[in-house]
Protein backbone atom coordinates (compact mmCIF):
# COMPACT_ATOMS: atom_id res chain seq x y z
CA UNK A 1 0.00 0.00 0.00
CA UNK A 2 0.75 3.81 -0.51
CA UNK A 3 1.12 6.16 1.98
CA UNK A 4 2.03 9.96 2.00
CA UNK A 5 3.18 12.05 5.12
CA UNK A 6 3.55 16.06 4.90
CA UNK A 7 6.56 17.27 7.00
CA UNK A 8 9.59 19.23 5.77
CA UNK A 9 11.46 18.49 9.05
CA UNK A 10 11.54 15.34 7.94
CA UNK A 11 13.13 15.60 4.96
CA UNK A 12 16.07 17.80 7.03
CA UNK A 13 16.86 14.68 9.12
CA UNK A 14 16.93 12.36 6.35
CA UNK A 15 19.50 14.37 4.88
CA UNK A 16 21.57 14.89 8.36
CA UNK A 17 21.46 18.76 8.38
CA UNK A 18 22.15 20.56 11.49
CA UNK A 19 18.54 22.43 11.17
CA UNK A 20 16.41 19.77 11.91
CA UNK A 21 14.67 19.79 15.52
CA UNK A 22 11.45 18.39 16.99
CA UNK A 23 9.64 15.29 17.95
CA UNK A 24 6.97 14.82 15.75
CA UNK A 25 9.19 15.31 12.49
CA UNK A 26 12.06 12.73 13.88
CA UNK A 27 9.11 10.53 14.56
CA UNK A 28 7.72 10.65 11.19
CA UNK A 29 11.40 10.30 9.56
CA UNK A 30 12.24 7.40 11.39
CA UNK A 31 8.20 5.72 11.07
CA UNK A 32 8.62 6.74 6.96
CA UNK A 33 11.68 4.17 6.99
CA UNK A 34 10.45 1.93 9.02
CA UNK A 35 7.21 1.36 6.43
CA UNK A 36 9.44 1.46 3.51
CA UNK A 37 11.29 -1.05 5.08
CA UNK A 38 8.28 -3.10 5.07
CA UNK A 39 7.40 -2.81 2.10
CA UNK A 40 4.88 0.22 1.95
CA UNK A 41 5.75 2.98 -0.56
CA UNK A 42 6.16 5.96 1.24
CA UNK A 43 6.27 9.39 -0.66
CA UNK A 44 6.82 12.72 1.45
CA UNK A 45 5.42 16.01 0.51
CA UNK A 46 8.43 19.01 1.63
CA UNK A 47 7.38 22.42 0.97
CA UNK A 48 10.65 24.33 0.06
CA UNK A 49 13.77 22.47 0.16
CA UNK A 50 13.25 20.59 -2.67
CA UNK A 51 11.76 22.18 -5.75
CA UNK A 52 8.72 21.43 -7.06
CA UNK A 53 8.12 18.31 -8.75
CA UNK A 54 11.39 17.21 -8.27
CA UNK A 55 12.11 13.87 -6.15
CA UNK A 56 14.52 12.58 -4.19
CA UNK A 57 14.76 9.09 -2.71
CA UNK A 58 16.67 8.14 0.75
CA UNK A 59 16.63 4.93 2.60
CA UNK A 60 13.54 4.17 0.58
CA UNK A 61 11.38 7.26 1.35
CA UNK A 62 10.44 9.28 -1.74
CA UNK A 63 10.66 12.79 -0.91
CA UNK A 64 8.58 15.31 -3.23
CA UNK A 65 9.11 19.01 -3.43
CA UNK A 66 5.08 20.35 -3.67
CA UNK A 67 4.34 24.23 -3.81
CA UNK A 68 5.18 26.26 -1.04
CA UNK A 69 2.46 28.96 -1.32
CA UNK A 70 -1.21 28.51 -0.71
CA UNK A 71 -1.37 25.06 1.31
CA UNK A 72 -4.78 24.18 0.43
CA UNK A 73 -4.24 23.87 -3.23
CA UNK A 74 -0.69 22.82 -2.96
CA UNK A 75 -1.94 19.59 -0.60
CA UNK A 76 -4.93 18.78 -3.57
CA UNK A 77 -2.42 18.71 -6.15
CA UNK A 78 -0.05 16.59 -4.27
CA UNK A 79 -3.07 13.83 -3.25
CA UNK A 80 -4.12 14.05 -6.23
CA UNK A 81 -0.86 13.17 -8.42
CA UNK A 82 -0.15 10.65 -5.78
CA UNK A 83 -3.49 8.74 -5.49
CA UNK A 84 -2.10 7.25 -2.02
CA UNK A 85 -4.18 4.84 0.15
CA UNK A 86 -3.00 6.48 3.51
CA UNK A 87 -2.47 10.12 4.34
CA UNK A 88 -0.28 10.29 7.76
CA UNK A 89 -0.03 13.51 9.87
CA UNK A 90 1.15 13.56 13.38
CA UNK A 91 0.21 16.21 15.63
CA UNK A 92 -3.00 19.11 16.46
CA UNK A 93 -3.53 21.74 13.62
CA UNK A 94 -6.45 23.79 12.82
CA UNK A 95 -5.79 22.19 9.24
CA UNK A 96 -6.11 18.64 10.23
CA UNK A 97 -9.79 19.28 9.65
CA UNK A 98 -9.16 21.02 6.21
CA UNK A 99 -6.67 18.30 5.03
CA UNK A 100 -9.09 15.07 6.02
CA UNK A 101 -11.43 16.18 3.31
CA UNK A 102 -9.22 16.91 0.64
CA UNK A 103 -8.22 13.55 1.02
CA UNK A 104 -10.95 12.38 1.19
CA UNK A 105 -11.82 14.06 -1.73
CA UNK A 106 -9.10 12.22 -3.72
CA UNK A 107 -10.05 8.68 -2.01
CA UNK A 108 -7.50 8.26 0.59
CA UNK A 109 -8.12 7.49 3.93
CA UNK A 110 -6.46 9.06 7.28
CA UNK A 111 -4.61 8.39 10.07
CA UNK A 112 -3.94 11.30 13.05
CA UNK A 113 -1.42 10.55 15.29
CA UNK A 114 -1.13 12.37 18.64
CA UNK A 115 2.09 14.10 19.53
CA UNK A 116 0.96 15.84 22.85
CA UNK A 117 -0.71 15.03 25.73
CA UNK A 118 -3.43 17.62 25.17
CA UNK A 119 -3.81 16.26 21.25
CA UNK A 120 -6.88 14.55 22.14
CA UNK A 121 -8.34 17.36 24.29
CA UNK A 122 -9.58 19.61 21.05
CA UNK A 123 -10.60 22.49 23.19
CA UNK A 124 -6.95 22.40 24.68
CA UNK A 125 -4.91 21.18 21.67
CA UNK A 126 -4.16 24.34 19.32
CA UNK A 127 -1.21 26.38 20.03
CA UNK A 128 -1.77 28.49 17.45
CA UNK A 129 -5.42 29.85 16.45
CA UNK A 130 -6.98 28.23 19.24
CA UNK A 131 -10.41 29.54 18.32
CA UNK A 132 -9.79 27.51 15.29
CA UNK A 133 -10.15 24.28 17.34
CA UNK A 134 -13.90 22.89 16.15
CA UNK A 135 -11.91 22.91 13.02
CA UNK A 136 -9.28 20.43 14.31
CA UNK A 137 -12.30 18.52 16.37
CA UNK A 138 -13.54 17.61 12.93
CA UNK A 139 -11.00 16.39 11.30
CA UNK A 140 -10.40 13.72 14.18
CA UNK A 141 -14.55 13.05 13.95
CA UNK A 142 -13.82 12.35 10.04
CA UNK A 143 -10.49 10.85 10.44
CA UNK A 144 -10.11 6.63 9.57
CA UNK A 145 -7.55 5.62 12.35
CA UNK A 146 -6.47 7.82 15.61
CA UNK A 147 -3.14 6.53 16.89
CA UNK A 148 -2.29 7.72 20.52
CA UNK A 149 1.22 7.30 22.40
CA UNK A 150 0.50 5.51 25.42
CA UNK A 151 -2.86 4.68 27.29
CA UNK A 152 -3.27 7.45 29.21
CA UNK A 153 -4.03 9.53 26.00
CA UNK A 154 -6.49 6.77 24.94
CA UNK A 155 -8.62 7.23 28.11
CA UNK A 156 -8.54 10.84 27.42
CA UNK A 157 -9.41 10.25 24.13
CA UNK A 158 -13.68 11.56 23.54
CA UNK A 159 -15.48 7.99 24.05
CA UNK A 160 -17.01 7.90 20.34
CA UNK A 161 -13.66 8.17 18.98
CA UNK A 162 -11.78 5.51 20.61
CA UNK A 163 -13.35 2.57 18.72
CA UNK A 164 -10.88 4.07 16.01
CA UNK A 165 -7.99 4.62 18.21
CA UNK A 166 -5.02 2.38 19.05
CA UNK A 167 -1.83 2.80 20.77
CA UNK A 168 1.21 2.97 18.26
CA UNK A 169 4.56 3.17 19.96
CA UNK A 170 7.61 4.79 18.62
CA UNK A 171 10.11 2.80 16.55
CA UNK A 172 13.15 2.36 17.83
CA UNK A 173 16.14 0.23 16.28
CA UNK A 174 17.93 -0.83 19.61
CA UNK A 175 22.08 -0.50 19.20
CA UNK A 176 23.71 -4.11 19.25
CA UNK A 177 25.76 -2.93 22.58
CA UNK A 178 25.38 -0.87 25.79
CA UNK A 179 28.12 1.05 27.27
CA UNK A 180 28.73 -0.06 31.36
CA UNK A 181 28.12 2.94 33.16
CA UNK A 182 31.67 1.83 34.57
CA UNK A 183 32.68 3.67 31.56
CA UNK A 184 30.91 6.59 30.88
CA UNK A 185 31.38 10.51 31.68
CA UNK A 186 29.66 10.93 35.23
CA UNK A 187 27.28 13.97 33.86
CA UNK A 188 23.55 14.54 33.89
CA UNK A 189 21.96 14.96 30.33
CA UNK A 190 19.11 17.34 29.91
CA UNK A 191 17.90 17.82 26.15
CA UNK A 192 15.34 19.15 25.11
CA UNK A 193 14.28 23.06 23.24
CA UNK A 194 14.05 25.64 26.22
CA UNK A 195 10.00 26.46 26.33
CA UNK A 196 8.01 26.92 29.14
CA UNK A 197 6.44 22.97 29.17
CA UNK A 198 9.47 21.78 29.84
CA UNK A 199 10.39 23.61 32.81
CA UNK A 200 13.69 24.39 32.45
CA UNK A 201 13.65 26.84 35.54
CA UNK A 202 13.11 23.47 37.76
CA UNK A 203 16.96 22.46 35.87
CA UNK A 204 18.34 25.70 37.00
CA UNK A 205 17.09 24.74 40.90
CA UNK A 206 17.78 21.29 40.61
CA UNK A 207 21.56 22.18 38.87
CA UNK A 208 21.68 24.78 42.00
CA UNK A 209 20.96 22.62 44.57
CA UNK A 210 23.43 19.79 43.19
CA UNK A 211 27.03 22.12 42.95
CA UNK A 212 29.03 18.37 42.76
CA UNK A 213 26.87 16.82 39.97
CA UNK A 214 27.43 17.66 36.27
CA UNK A 215 24.86 18.27 33.88
CA UNK A 216 25.06 18.61 29.94
CA UNK A 217 22.24 20.71 28.83
CA UNK A 218 21.30 20.52 25.19
CA UNK A 219 18.27 22.98 24.02
CA UNK A 220 17.90 26.41 22.40
CA UNK A 221 15.13 29.16 22.78
CA UNK A 222 11.87 29.29 21.12
CA UNK A 223 9.18 31.06 20.96
CA UNK A 224 6.28 28.25 20.62
CA UNK A 225 5.07 27.53 23.66
CA UNK A 226 6.72 29.64 25.69
CA UNK A 227 5.39 32.43 27.53
CA UNK A 228 7.64 35.78 28.54
CA UNK A 229 11.11 35.86 29.01
CA UNK A 230 11.05 32.69 31.20
CA UNK A 231 13.24 30.70 28.98
CA UNK A 232 15.40 33.31 28.05
CA UNK A 233 16.21 34.23 31.69
CA UNK A 234 16.45 30.45 32.60
CA UNK A 235 19.09 30.15 29.38
CA UNK A 236 21.63 32.68 30.97
CA UNK A 237 21.08 31.41 34.48
CA UNK A 238 22.85 27.97 33.01
CA UNK A 239 25.50 29.21 31.28
CA UNK A 240 26.60 30.98 34.48
CA UNK A 241 26.33 27.71 36.66
CA UNK A 242 29.80 26.29 36.79
CA UNK A 243 28.39 22.33 37.42
CA UNK A 244 26.33 23.29 34.07
CA UNK A 245 27.66 22.73 29.99
CA UNK A 246 25.14 24.46 28.21
CA UNK A 247 25.73 23.64 25.10
CA UNK A 248 22.57 25.19 23.24
CA UNK A 249 21.14 24.32 20.04
CA UNK A 250 22.45 21.96 18.91
CA UNK A 251 22.07 19.22 15.88
CA UNK A 252 20.51 15.75 15.74
CA UNK A 253 23.29 13.89 16.06
CA UNK A 254 25.24 15.88 18.96
CA UNK A 255 22.14 15.60 20.88
CA UNK A 256 22.01 11.52 20.70
CA UNK A 257 25.37 11.42 21.15
CA UNK A 258 24.89 13.55 24.35
CA UNK A 259 21.93 11.13 25.79
CA UNK A 260 23.67 7.90 24.68
CA UNK A 261 26.76 8.56 26.92
CA UNK A 262 25.35 10.04 29.69
CA UNK A 263 24.98 8.51 33.27
CA UNK A 264 21.18 9.87 33.50
CA UNK A 265 18.87 11.45 31.59
CA UNK A 266 16.54 14.26 33.38
CA UNK A 267 12.96 15.72 32.59
CA UNK A 268 11.78 18.52 34.47
CA UNK A 269 8.44 18.76 31.87
CA UNK A 270 5.03 19.55 33.53
CA UNK A 271 3.37 17.92 30.27
CA UNK A 272 4.66 15.60 27.01
CA UNK A 273 2.94 12.83 24.77
CA UNK A 274 5.86 10.05 25.01
CA UNK A 275 9.16 12.17 25.01
CA UNK A 276 11.76 10.73 22.01
CA UNK A 277 14.21 11.06 24.26
CA UNK A 278 13.15 8.72 26.72
CA UNK A 279 13.37 6.41 23.70
CA UNK A 280 16.64 7.26 22.77
CA UNK A 281 18.20 7.03 26.14
CA UNK A 282 16.81 2.91 27.11
CA UNK A 283 17.94 2.02 23.91
CA UNK A 284 21.35 3.01 24.80
CA UNK A 285 20.93 2.06 28.60
CA UNK A 286 20.79 5.72 30.03
CA UNK A 287 17.84 5.36 33.18
CA UNK A 288 15.52 8.25 33.29
CA UNK A 289 14.66 11.04 36.42
CA UNK A 290 11.46 12.33 35.96
CA UNK A 291 9.41 14.70 38.10
CA UNK A 292 6.55 13.89 36.56
CA UNK A 293 6.41 12.05 32.91
CA UNK A 294 5.77 8.93 33.45
CA UNK A 295 4.41 7.32 30.21
CA UNK A 296 1.71 4.52 31.37
CA UNK A 297 3.66 4.11 34.90
CA UNK A 298 6.81 2.70 32.55
CA UNK A 299 9.56 4.01 34.76
CA UNK A 300 7.49 3.00 37.64
CA UNK A 301 6.37 -0.59 36.94
CA UNK A 302 10.03 -1.44 34.86
CA UNK A 303 11.95 0.38 37.25
CA UNK A 304 14.12 1.82 34.35
CA UNK A 305 14.68 5.18 36.37
CA UNK A 306 13.36 7.17 39.16
CA UNK A 307 9.61 9.35 39.12
CA UNK A 308 10.03 12.19 41.79
CA UNK A 309 7.34 14.88 41.72
CA UNK A 310 9.70 18.30 42.99
CA UNK A 311 12.86 19.13 42.94
CA UNK A 312 14.52 17.71 46.53
CA UNK A 313 13.50 14.47 45.64
CA UNK A 314 14.99 14.59 42.44
CA UNK A 315 18.07 16.15 43.70
CA UNK A 316 18.44 12.91 46.28
CA UNK A 317 17.62 10.34 43.67
CA UNK A 318 19.99 12.02 41.40
CA UNK A 319 22.97 12.02 43.84
CA UNK A 320 22.13 8.31 44.74
CA UNK A 321 21.99 7.06 41.11
CA UNK A 322 25.16 8.97 40.11
CA UNK A 323 26.63 7.17 43.24
CA UNK A 324 25.73 4.10 41.75
CA UNK A 325 26.99 2.39 38.98
CA UNK A 326 25.77 -0.97 40.08
CA UNK A 327 21.77 0.44 39.96
CA UNK A 328 22.60 2.17 36.76
CA UNK A 329 24.11 -0.25 35.14
CA UNK A 330 20.54 -2.88 36.10
CA UNK A 331 18.01 -0.10 35.12
CA UNK A 332 19.86 0.57 31.81
CA UNK A 333 19.53 -3.44 30.79
CA UNK A 334 16.09 -3.76 31.96
CA UNK A 335 15.54 -0.12 29.52
CA UNK A 336 17.14 -1.91 26.98
CA UNK A 337 14.50 -5.12 27.26
CA UNK A 338 11.37 -2.86 27.21
CA UNK A 339 12.35 -1.21 23.81
CA UNK A 340 13.15 -4.45 22.49
CA UNK A 341 9.47 -5.59 23.64
CA UNK A 342 7.76 -2.79 22.81
CA UNK A 343 9.65 -0.71 20.28
CA UNK A 344 11.36 -2.49 17.77
CA UNK A 345 10.55 -1.91 14.22
CA UNK A 346 8.96 -5.49 13.71
CA UNK A 347 6.36 -4.17 16.41
CA UNK A 348 5.63 -1.40 15.37
CA UNK A 349 4.94 -2.17 11.83
CA UNK A 350 2.86 -4.76 12.78
CA UNK A 351 0.39 -3.01 14.66
CA UNK A 352 0.58 -0.47 11.93
CA UNK A 353 -0.04 -2.89 9.09
CA UNK A 354 -3.18 -4.52 11.99
CA UNK A 355 -4.79 -1.03 12.10
CA UNK A 356 -4.53 -0.66 8.17
CA UNK A 357 -4.48 -3.88 6.51
CA UNK A 358 -8.45 -4.41 5.97
CA UNK A 359 -8.78 -1.56 3.86
CA UNK A 360 -7.66 -1.87 0.33
CA UNK A 361 -8.13 0.43 -2.96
Amino acid sequence: MKIVFLNDVAYEYAIGSPKAVGGTERDIWILSRALAAAGWSVVVGVCGAIAIGQRRIIEGVEYVGINPGNPVVAWHRFLGSERPDWLFWEGASHWWGILVEIAKRHGARTVFHTAFDTDVSPRQALVRRSRWWPLYAWGLERTDRIFVQHMGQFDMLPSRWRAKSEVLPKVCQLPPTMDPHSGRSPYIAWVAMLRTPKRPDLLVKIARKSPNLKFVVCGGLTAHRSQGDSTAQAAEFLKQLPNVEYRGRVDPEEAAGVIENAALLLCTSDQEGFPNTFVQAWSHGTPVVTLRVDPDHIIKQRNVGMVTGTVDPTVEQLQRLMSSIQDRQAMGIRAREYILERHSTEVVVKKFDAATRHWIR
